[in-house]
């Protein structure tokens, strides 16, 4: 069936039991973004909120909160979508299985997206202070669009086709942004934006920019999706949704997309930024303010009955992880024809999907060797390393096919077992030192900037791993709680951060190749290591968001050979909190009392919370 707009999907999902209405009023300060998160740990319903407090356009959330919602919302497109990326892999199959690859078709016919006169989102016009002023988090510098389409067409080249879809947070107000004319829009590293906005530049022309909100949910897919550079994300969601993208020229600027709920239309001037955040973010941290591009607002308009839809992120799992999850169902099996050799990756939600990679290579390059090391892994790296937002990845843990061709790159614990069982530390460390990281990641050493390390391991098993706390184990002066996290991996609490990592060097010089300490390769020194192993959730996400490989990695018994660092020992990360790092994000204890009171016997939220 597929849906054109935001209210269709909605009326279809209330009449299946899928999404409750909340009448109560309910304060988009805060109050709504609480909700949402605990309605989404509760695998809870979509939201929609019909009494919004000081604004009169209700808001929905929580519509991807399971990735079965999300699938059912597509169900009738999603395998027709699968589909055509085996086809574009192997266009031949279509012709060896014509009837196994038939509900493609639909998809294919519905790519291309339409000119229309007229649309929907043209009925109304309003202002930037009449829209849903959603405050997510206590420190969060005003109201962020959480699920923005920005679209944008190549100033060089304008056309439906030369276009970019791109979800960037929108910032309505605060900070310095001159009221109801002016907006911040914060666009990350290694965004196709950024290439529409530096040909503007060129040209010395303000670059035209137009904000959808609500439509055809395949269009908030879409806007996520990482799709090649020059490819349009307009045919994507034509596909998804079973129903061409209809598209309004404008006379100036690039075009409307018709059924949205919402458009904000609008110039960024090449000579003017401000700072935009703080923002509560995806790694579970604040990001902080920076000098951002400003939207010059030109017009407001909105569709009768518009509905405003809003996700929240925070430490995940959060509502978007929904997205990875799909994105993987979809594009996963096409990886191997992208990146040769690689025959899965897996972007770890927990540790905020960035800062860990866990990748499936192939090892071939010598096959009569008798015992197999990263050779060709290396080159898979650097390959994965070269892909759009993979290029984002602060850790990259890469393995062989050859040495488990059954390996589960989903099955972490599993995965981690095998890495640490063969990984050597003189070898398999091959760090980026001074390069990018993602925008949002402060563990680096400034903005966009920080380091990576790529760990490759094959071959044959070269040690036994722990199952448990050992005895014997002694630590030194400052450092206690020593806890078992996963097989060969330990956690020890350190003491607070100061300055340096002199600490952590008398850590690794206190103990010598044979302590038994060494039985555990991987030890990570935090500041709350029964957190750190309480799950498997915690560890990924201290250890991976709180540490910058080239600063943060040393090893007992550590030695530089050829310019090439490693260890005979163990490998310590430190993932302690450091005073350039963000503060962690945190409820406001009052909000948390209110909610608390929606969810009592015979409240709006009695059995949801």
């Amino acid at each position: 069936m597929g849906y054109s707009t935001l209210n269709q999907c909605l009326t279809d999902l209330e009449q299946t039991g899928q999404l409750i209405r909340i009448e109560t009023e309910i304060d988009p300060h805060l109050e709504m973004a609480e909700i949402q998160r605990r309605v989404y740990q509760a695998n809870g319903p979509a939201l929609l909120f019909t009494n919004v407090k000081g604004c009169r356009f209700p808001m929905v959330s929580n519509l991807f909160g399971t990735l079965d919602r999300t699938r059912w919302i597509f169900r009738d497109t999603l395998e027709g979508v699968r589909h055509l990326v085996d086809l574009k892999i192997d266009p031949m199959q279509f012709f060896k299985h014509p009837w196994a690859y038939r509900d493609a078709i639909r998809p294919a016919l519905h790519m291309l997206p339409r000119k229309t006169s007229k649309g929907a989102v043209l009925q109304h016009r309003t202002s930037i202070d009449q829209l849903p002023k959603l405050v997510s988090w206590p420190k969060d510098g005003g109201p962020f669009i959480t699920l923005p389409q920005v679209y944008t067409e190549h100033p060089a080249k304008p056309s439906l086709m030369n276009s970019n879809l791109g979800m960037y947070r929108v910032q309505l107000s605060g900070n310095q942004y001159q009221h109801n004319q002016e907006i911040g829009l914060h666009y990350q590293i290694h965004r196709s934006i950024g290439v529409h906005h530096a040909a503007a530049i060129e040209k010395g022309d303000p670059l035209r920019v137009n904000i959808f909100v609500g439509g055809a949910p395949a269009m908030t897919v879409a806007a996520v999706m990482p799709l090649p550079e020059g490819m349009s994300e307009l045919t994507f969601a034509g596909a998804l949704s079973g129903k061409s993208i209809r598209m309004v020229p404008q006379v100036e600027g690039p075009a409307i997309y018709g059924e949205a709920d919402f458009c904000i239309t609008g110039t960024i001037d090449p000579d003017r930024v401000l700072p935009e955040g703080p923002f509560g973010d995806h790694l579970g941290y604040y990001s902080d303010a920076h000098d951002f591009p400003v939207l010059k607002v030109e017009h407001v308009y909105h569709r009768e009955g518009a509905i405003w839809p809003f996700t929240v992120v925070g430490r995940p799992p959060q509502e978007d992880t929904s997205f990875g999850d799909l994105i993987h169902e979809i594009t996963g099996p096409a990886i191997p024809s992208v990146i040769k050799g690689v025959h899965a990756v897996n972007a770890v939600d927990a540790s905020g999907v960035h800062p860990l990679l866990l990748a499936i290579g192939s090892e071939r390059y010598i096959p009569y060797a008798k015992e197999r090391e990263p050779q060709e892994l290396l080159t898979c790296a650097n390959a994965i390393l070269g892909q759009g937002q993979l290029s984002l990845a602060k850790y990259l843990f890469i393995v062989a096919k050859e040495d488990v061709p059954g390996l589960n790159i989903h099955d972490i614990p599993h995965f981690f077992r095998h890495l640490l069982s063969r990984v050597d530390w003189t070898r398999d460390l091959h760090f980026q030192t001074r390069t990018t990281i993602d925008t949002l990641d402060y563990s680096g050493t400034g903005l966009n900037a920080g380091s990576k390390l790529v760990i490759a391991a094959a071959g044959n098993v070269r040690r036994e791993l722990p199952t448990e706390m050992p005895s014997g184990i002694t630590l030194p002066t400052g450092f206690q709680d020593a806890c078992f996290v996963l097989p060969g991996l330990l956690a020890v609490q350190g003491p607070k951060y100061e300055t340096g990592n002199t600490d952590i060097l008398e850590f690794c010089r206190f103990y010598d190749s044979d302590a038994p300490l060494n039985q555990f390769p991987l030890v990570i020194i935090v500041d709350d290591a029964p957190f750190t192993a309480e799950s498997l959730n915690n560890f990924l996400w201290v250890t991976f968001t709180r540490s910058n490989p080239a600063a943060d990695i040393e090893g007992i018994d550590s030695f530089i050979e050829q310019k090439h660092w490693g260890c005979r020992g163990s490998l310590v990360i430190d993932a302690r909190l450091k005073p350039h790092h963000q503060a962690p994000l945190v409820e406001d204890p009052e909000v948390t009392k209110r909610v608390d009171a929606l969810a009592v016997k015979e409240g709006p939220l009695q059995g949801f919370l």
